[in-house]
């Protein structure tokens, strides 16, 4: 732009008369030419091209806001330009502990505000912070209409009168630091819910971080309507009239859901590939976005200071609080828009776990047991009242495992017992029972578990091109065996295909044969290569599995979508997975999936 100014002020010089240009510089032969003094020269007894001052004014000052706002950018008052992203906290946990004095772990801007106010907070510094992200584009803008030969002016400022956030190009949007509202449950689950609701019901970009811990930390521990039911706290006793929290748990995911507006993440520290890229989507969308994040409270939990991410995964893998990412912008279904990527056995009421034990003689055995909510809550002090240690003399056939128990109608728990297996200090096996609370809690927790897949579209959900694929199957099967039969053959009969992607069971009580889709080419790993770094088993662990030298290995390759692969394959840092091609056909974005993929074949 400056170099344009100065082309277009030359242009008021007449330097086509070569005499007189050489006239002027032979005036100013004993002294230094300047621009000025050659200009006044040339145009002496002349009537000059006038200059416009309305334009000059605008365009000098024009380039004025241009230098500033890249001052701004690269140094600024504090040398560091440009701040990454602007924080607004409700008094908590999050300035107590992450903020105190000379100390701050915080790279950028941010204030602390009134406990409940938070969301309202950064609604308000948003629209003044995109204010100034506004005047920087017009700036930018107004110049390059400038260069392009547009110099009306008024036409100009008419255009971009009311340029606002909202009307920002995408490489704009991109360039705008986030405002942030950070808070705990208290803030944005109790107190400060009404702030929360309106915030994200405006549609306006803010981005909500809510840290929950299911109690009041900051003051004490107090009950928190976050909490789960049977949890034991201040406000929410244990004693004979009143055995912990009652409530059931206010699920500020599926509210925030409910909103229709928002970018919702229902997540835990443990999973950080899971938050990770929630947090890259959240904070490019031009939506609101919450991130509603499990946080294990080492002293309200009762749990050890350095247990949080052992707690917090078990906190997923017990249905306690289930992964969840809701895009309002990938469909115009709940099918579409939610996803459980990323929590284990989805298909299952419960994922399974190994328990290690030794018997009386000092051998060693295991069992695979389902991970229900009690197993998890036994392991934190939050829970303890509710759970009381059978002694071996004492099990009996009316003790049942509390996942058989929740399967029971009413009528056929009456005079049983549910129990948790655990391991005592010297790993022997013992059954410890669970109260009518914590029974209660697990059954909660389950149905929570069940409703979430029920909006994600994963309950009974009927595949015709599956109940196709069973028909033929059964049919080739049948056909086989009586071939077979006729030919006077014996054992296991040949499996057929009959072009359904699927051959029969064989005959015999031979393993089925599954005849691979054409051309399909499944995934698979350069074992030696494994760091055991469990980013693929945490994706997919029906696709992928450790072998007994504990290299990751594809147990299944048909075991998941052709998606798990290609993230599993994004995220090895040894980069030893190759995802092969997909076998399902209808996958949904298949052909992103496979240019994904590409690059690890």
């Amino acid at each position: 732009l400056e170099q344009h100014i100065k082309l277009k002020l030359a242009d008021t010089m007449d330097i086509a008369n070569v005499a007189a240009v050489q006239q002027a510089v032979a005036e100013h032969k004993d002294l230094n030419l300047t621009l000025s003094s050659f200009a006044g020269s040339l145009s002496k007894g002349k009537a000059g091209v006038p200059i416009d001052a309305d334009w000059l004014t605008f365009v000098t000052r024009l380039l004025d806001s241009l230098k500033t706002l890249r001052w701004r950018y690269t140094e600024g008052t504090t040398k560091r330009g440009r701040a990454d992203l602007g924080f607004i906290n409700a008094t908590g946990c999050t300035s107590v502990y992450g903020s105190t004095f000379p100390f701050s772990p915080y790279p950028f801007p941010w204030t602390s505000h009134l406990f409940q106010d938070a969301p309202s907070v950064a609604m308000g510094i948003f629209e003044g912070h995109m204010a100034k992200m506004a005047e920087g584009f017009k700036a930018i803008r107004m110049a390059e209409m400038e260069l392009g030969g547009k110099h009306d002016i008024k036409q100009m400022e008419e255009e971009l009168a009311f340029f606002k956030w909202d009307k920002f190009t995408e490489e704009e949007w991109r360039l705008c630091p986030p405002v942030v509202a950070v808070g705990g449950d208290g803030a944005m689950y109790d107190i400060g819910f009404q702030n929360l609701s309106r915030a994200i019901a405006s549609g306006m970009p803010i981005k909500v971080f809510v840290v929950d811990t299911q109690v009041y930390s900051n003051t004490g521990g107090q009950a928190c309507t976050s909490g789960f039911i049977s949890q034991v706290s201040d406000m929410a006793p244990y004693g004979p009239a009143w055995r912990g929290k009652e409530e059931t748990r206010k699920e500020m995911s599926l509210i925030s859901m409910a909103h229709r507006t928002t970018y919702t993440v229902n997540g835990a520290p443990s999973h950080y590939t899971h938050l990770i890229e929630s947090y890259i989507d959240g904070l490019n969308s031009r939506r609101p976005a919450l991130w509603n994040l499990y946080a294990p409270c080492q002293p309200e939990h009762a749990i050890g200071d350095d247990a949080s991410e052992r707690q917090s995964k078990m906190a997923v893998e017990s249905r306690a609080y289930p992964l969840m990412v809701f895009d309002p912008d990938a469909g115009d279904t709940w099918e579409e828009c939610l996803s459980l990527e990323g929590n284990p056995a989805i298909d299952d009421d419960w994922p399974t776990y190994t328990l290690h034990f030794e018997d009386e003689e000092g051998n060693g055995g295991s069992m695979e047991l389902p991970m229900t909510f009690a197993d998890f809550a036994l392991t934190e002090g939050r829970f303890r009242k509710h759970f009381r240690m059978a002694p071996r003399d004492t099990w009996n056939e009316n003790m049942v495992p509390i996942a058989e128990f929740l399967e029971m109608s009413d009528e056929d728990r009456e005079g049983l017992y549910p129990f948790v297996w655990a391991v005592d200090k010297q790993n022997r096996l013992m059954r410890v029972i669970c109260s009518a609370e914590m029974v209660a809690s697990t059954e909660e927790r389950l149905g929570n578990w069940i409703t979430v897949k029920g909006l994600a579209g994963l309950l009974d959900k009927v595949d015709p091109e599956e109940i196709a694929n069973k028909v033929r199957s059964e049919t080739a099967g049948k056909l086989a065996a009586s071939l077979y039969s006729m030919l006077g053959g014996s054992g296991a009969a040949p499996a057929l295909d009959l072009g359904g992607g699927a051959a029969p069971e064989a005959v015999g009580g031979a393993a089925p044969v599954v005849a691979e889709a054409e051309g399909f080419e499944p995934a698979w790993i350069e074992g030696p290569l494994c760091t055991a770094c469990d980013e693929c088993i945490d994706i997919n662990p029906k696709i992928f599995v450790y072998n007994a030298s504990k290299q990751a290995e594809v147990a299944n390759p048909r075991g998941g979508p052709y998606k798990d692969i290609v993230r599993s394959a994004e995220k090895c840092p040894a980069d030893c997975i190759h995802p092969g091609t997909p076998w399902d056909p209808n996958e949904k974005d298949l052909e992103k999936l496979i240019k994904r993929a590409e690059k690890y074949q």
